[in-house]
């Protein structure tokens, strides 16, 4: 098994141990992903496990298709929760409670419900981000709108449960589950029903969680449900990398998984294969002030390197100047722009350094635009695509009708002549038979630059088009696709130095990483000061950004700093008091 020859020892620990529950902490850059793949194909070489009766889940379909690489051998599931939890719909729609070819809503179609609700209730005093926020908190905690008004302590919070119990109606009437509602609904049946229950018991044996620590309560106890009848689930995380309560994510899940299953095994992945020592040294001794949840203290596999370098500005400008600086030191050294990252914690922060990029002739990419599938053209392509899978789809036609009445009419026609023979073309052709019945690409004219662009963009989505047989799956892959917790896609392309915020820079490395800002009210945020939960994930988030960096890293805050439309003088970051004498700051 050459596989197992290439981990070290406790990898190979946590690899082998397959009769029963177990925790595998995985500190950054210690090979997690290797272990979760050569547990997985132990499995199937040593405990002699059918692939099928693998289910492996992961927090983005980048890395559920990394791991299908690797693995070779097709599971019985690997992908995303939300993916998963669309299976389960799909094999069980009626039991569900939902119609045949629901359709699944992202977040700007779920506001966009939300704000027609609001519009018919003449409302004034709610805003629709607050409303769909407290939604998806209830649905990742798995609770309903009749339990939600029955929990209400405030009006504002009875009002919530009212519209929450609206808005589920419309969803119905639409024909359309949101992507809280996927999990929800699943994790629902699976409670609800011990025979669909015991048919994914039955059928999955071998349970494999990445990124446990992202996880909410929904997906818990998702999990947990198909978990507890064979006993054999292993989890994976590093909780001093949980940075998304905003999202629901729950810290407490660890405690949760080791009293509802006793005996469970934890292994720890201290080996460190990305990071200089002087850098692990400095992580550790940030991320030790927490005391929540498990600290490791990681270990190197190359020499100490460079000292962290800590550097006081006088202000933003001279922060810049002082990073523009750094950066022609480094690509001295025969290093490329490529290699460099600018991390933040909030996206105000960016514009300074654009701008000094920009007249410093700096190349850079900005993660953090507007995303593919956001875009106007696309948006408006899908929204007809949906529209004509699911007529029912009130939100999609909408938009549609906004296009444009004549070539909603014209749509019509369309949509009436090729219904029964959806299952018959493949993606591609029905997009381009959409695109020729209604005249949409009439709407841009290839000598203006910004709607050349917009053809380039409709374009690509037929690139995308053209590896999907059915449409169906075409537009549920691209919805989970989108779901992808605010992350964007590196654009491997272009060549500039990466900007950032810190949530963002998560799951990637770069040779060299500056933080900027490191002030309270900054980093710490100003929101998260007062609070101890809160103020331990902000230094998760600081931790994190530091194990983003291999050979150099570099942390800067400005004594005084123009921010939000007023300048003022600022107070060195905590986290920077926090670590001792031997990182000094300049």
């Amino acid at each position: 098994m050459d596989f197992l020859s290439r981990l070290n020892d406790e990898q190979k620990k946590a690899v082998v141990y397959t009769k029963g529950v177990s925790v595998i902490l995985a500190g950054a850059g210690s090979g997690k992903t290797r272990v979760l793949v050569s547990k997985a194909k132990y499995l199937i070489s040593h405990e002699k496990a059918f692939p099928s009766s693998i289910l492996m889940i992961t927090f983005t379909n980048k890395a559920a298709n990394e791991m299908k690489e690797r693995i070779k051998s097709k599971l019985g599931f690997i992908g995303t929760f939300h993916s998963f939890s669309a299976k389960i719909l799909r094999e069980n729609t009626v039991l569900a409670g939902l119609k045949k070819r629901f359709v699944i809503y992202d977040d700007s179609d779920k506001l966009a419900l939300i704000k027609e609700i609001l519009k018919s209730e003449d409302n004034k005093f709610y805003s629709a981000n607050s409303i769909a926020s407290k939604i998806s908190q209830a649905k990742n905690s798995l609770i309903s709108p009749e339990e939600y008004k029955n929990m209400a302590k405030s009006q504002f919070a009875y009002q919530v449960g009212e519209y929450y119990e609206k808005y589920e109606k419309k969803l119905y009437k639409n024909n359309a589950v949101d992507f809280g509602g996927l999990i929800f609904k699943a994790t629902k049946l699976l409670l609800n029903n011990q025979d669909v229950l015991r048919k994914y018991q039955t059928r999955f044996k071998y349970i494999l969680v990445d990124e446990f620590q992202d996880t909410n309560y929904a997906q818990y106890m998702l999990t947990k449900l198909i978990a507890e009848a064979n006993n054999n689930l292993t989890v994976v995380g590093d909780f001093s990398q949980s940075i998304y309560s905003w999202r629901g994510a729950d810290i407490g899940n660890l405690s949760r998984l080791e009293d509802d299953f006793k005996e469970t095994k934890t292994f720890k992945l201290e080996k460190n294969y990305r990071s200089t020592q002087n850098i692990l040294d400095f992580a550790y001794k940030v991320i030790s002030n927490n005391n929540t949840h498990p600290i490791l203290r990681l270990v190197g596999t190359q020499n100490y390197g460079k000292k962290v370098s800590i550097m006081e500005l006088n202000d933003e400008r001279e922060e810049c100047l002082y990073i523009v600086s750094q950066i022609e030191k480094i690509l001295q050294q025969g290093f490329n722009y490529n290699d460099i990252a600018i991390l933040y914690r909030i996206n105000a922060q960016s514009r300074n350094i654009e701008e000094s990029f920009i007249n410093f002739g700096v190349p850079y990419v900005l993660i953090g635009g507007t995303r593919f599938y956001e875009r106007k053209e696309v948006k408006d392509i899908l929204s007809y695509l949906r529209l004509l899978v699911n007529p029912d789809d009130d939100v999609s036609k909408k938009r549609v009708v906004k296009i444009g009445k004549r070539r909603f009419e014209k749509f019509s026609k369309f949509s009436e002549s090729i219904l029964k023979e959806l299952n018959k073309h493949t993606t591609l052709k029905i997009l381009d038979k959409l695109l020729e019945a209604t005249k949409y690409l009439e709407l841009y004219k290839k000598n203006n630059e910004v709607d050349y662009m917009r053809l380039e963009n409709i374009k690509e989505l037929k690139s995308v088009a053209a590896n999907f047989n059915k449409i169906t799956d075409f537009l549920e892959q691209i919805t989970l696709v989108e779901s992808e917790y605010g992350k964007e896609e590196k654009n491997n392309q272009k060549q500039g130095v990466s900007l950032m915020t810190l949530h963002q820079a998560k799951g990637l490395e770069f040779p060299f990483v500056f933080i900027v800002g490191l002030e309270d009210g900054i980093l710490p945020h100003a929101r998260s000061v007062d609070d101890a939960y809160s103020l331990e994930e902000e230094r998760r988030l600081f931790y994190v950004g530091v194990t983003r960096a291999k050979l150099e890293l570099y942390i800067t805050r400005a004594r005084q700093r123009f921010i939000f439309g007023r300048k003022s003088y600022t107070t060195i970051s905590r986290f920077l008091d926090e670590v001792d004498d031997s990182f000094d700051i300049i």
